[in-house]
């Protein structure tokens, strides 16, 4: 079989060489996953949660190793790394509770003659495909609910940051997850195996997570053979910050939301929207506190930035730098790559007098950039803010909690932030609206995902 190799993004380095599978190996992980579903899905719910439970335990006896494999590979600082793990593991802990409350329903019909019970079934042979930004909790978010439900799955991690799925592989075969029921596929032809995948009669659903481009070819795909799918796409969130909003507060929520992996996520906030009358403040604020992060490689335990995951990013970021510039805004604050020109860096800055209408406004960055637009109308901010294709996250500091509610309610995202910079957690819904996704990860509603609702009309004559 073919191989190819693994880079660590900060220096260049091949750290890892694994198998390149094709079509065959796609088609052969489904043999598996199919030869292993019926036994998987009579396995009973508690013999499953304590599987999960097991996997949790295992993911954080190994969280330095697993957060080792993420840093060599993605190149995020280790403190990015170590708490992506404790958050990709709590979603095994999370639907190994889960899988032991199923829904369900009993009653009488309104004309009566019959009694309707109301299960839920596994969806089947689970297709997943995760990106590289969160090796560990993209595959642990769609893993945990399906096995909980008792899908068995195939898993296409990405061919940058393969060796975190796989690890997380060995740990589930530890925990006692039988043979078949989870099968990793690494390639750096994802068209073909996902595409074999989505021809498969037995492969049953879809859980992408990746750019919404991709996900229109998928779900055109998944079309053909009425695929169950789920997708969680782009984003380009904003960060909205009013005239009475806690500065320190919406500073250290905005190093969060946009700076936690360097940028490199759907959830990073991705256009600033701060009120006319404290600009100037946040500004100074929040540039002091870019200029001061220390980038470079994880080797170095003071790094709190690592590279971006290719020099194709490093392009596509500068660009957009580039071009705000070119329309009039400046850059008030820049932290310093590293000097020796290694690696795939750039530097987090902050811009001021962005026009609202830039490039880098109306697209997702994927960098450590913060651009900041000026506003002091609530309908312009509210049309600034809903100006986009996109609507999976976004995030609103002000003083007045019932404000911030209001327009959280009125913006066009899945998820809002209030006065805080984070919105992921296990135990809430994950996903977006417009061309941000279809369908919601975490909570309940995840594992609701991979289940197909069946109901029996038993026949129950009146007396």
């Amino acid at each position: 079989m073919k191989e190819f190799d693994v880079e660590d993004p900060a220096t260049g380095r091949v750290v890892a060489t694994v198998a390149d599978g094709g079509p065959a190996e796609a088609t052969a992980a489904v043999d598996a996953a199919a030869a292993a579903a019926r036994e998987w899905a009579r396995t009973p719910a508690r013999r499953r949660s304590e599987i999960l439970h097991r996997v949790f335990d295992l993911m954080m006896r190994d969280q330095e190793e697993l957060a080792g494999l993420i840093v060599s590979e993605n190149g995020k600082s280790a403190a990015d790394a170590r708490g992506e793990v404790a958050y990709a593991a709590e979603f095994f802990r999370w639907y190994a509770e889960e899988a032991v409350r199923p829904a369900g329903g009993y009653g009488p019909s309104p004309a009566g003659g019959t009694r309707t019970v109301v299960t839920q079934r596994p969806v089947g042979v689970a297709a997943l495909v995760t990106p590289w930004n969160f090796p560990a909790a993209m595959a642990t978010r769609k893993i945990g609910p399906a096995l909980a439900a008792g899908c068995t799955v195939v898993l296409k991690p990405a061919a940058e940051t393969p060796l975190t799925a796989l690890a997380i592989g060995r740990l589930l075969s530890e925990a006692g997850v039988p043979d078949g029921v989870v099968n990793i596929v690494t390639t750096t032809d994802a068209a073909a195996v996902v595409t074999t995948w989505l021809e498969d009669a037995r492969v049953r659903k879809l859980s992408f997570t990746g750019s919404t481009q991709v996900g229109r070819v998928l779900l055109r795909q998944a079309a053909d053979r009425v695929v169950n799918a789920s997708m969680e796409l782009g984003g380009n969130a904003p960060f909205v910050v009013t005239a009475n909003a806690d500065l320190d507060a919406a500073v250290s929520g905005a190093m969060i939301a946009k700076f936690r992996n360097g940028g490199q996520a759907c959830t990073a906030a991705n256009r600033f929207y701060v009120h006319a009358d404290v600009a100037e403040e946040f500004l100074a604020r929040l540039g002091e506190r870019v200029a001061a992060l220390k980038v470079g490689p994880s080797s170095d335990p003071r790094t709190e930035i690592g590279p971006l995951i290719s020099a194709k990013a490093v392009d596509g970021v500068t660009a957009l730098v580039e071009s705000a510039l070119a329309a009039g805004a400046r850059i008030v604050a820049r932290a310093e790559p590293p000097a020796d020109g290694k690696g795939h860096f750039f530097p987090p800055m902050v811009l001021a007098d962005v026009p609202a209408d830039a490039e880098i406004v109306q697209q997702e960055i994927f960098g450590p950039v913060a651009p900041v637009v000026t506003w002091e109308d609530e309908e312009e901010l509210l049309r600034m803010v809903n100006d986009s294709e996109m609507g999976l996250a976004a995030y609103v500091y002000a003083g007045d909690l019932q404000h911030a509610i209001r327009l959280g309610e009125a913006f066009d995202a899945g998820m809002v932030g209030v006065n805080r910079g984070l919105v992921s957690d296990p135990s809430a819904p994950f996903g977006g609206v417009k061309q941000s996704g279809l369908g919601r990860e975490g909570a309940r509603d995840g594992l609701q995902e991979f289940t197909e609702t069946q109901y029996l009309s038993v026949d129950w004559p009146d007396a």
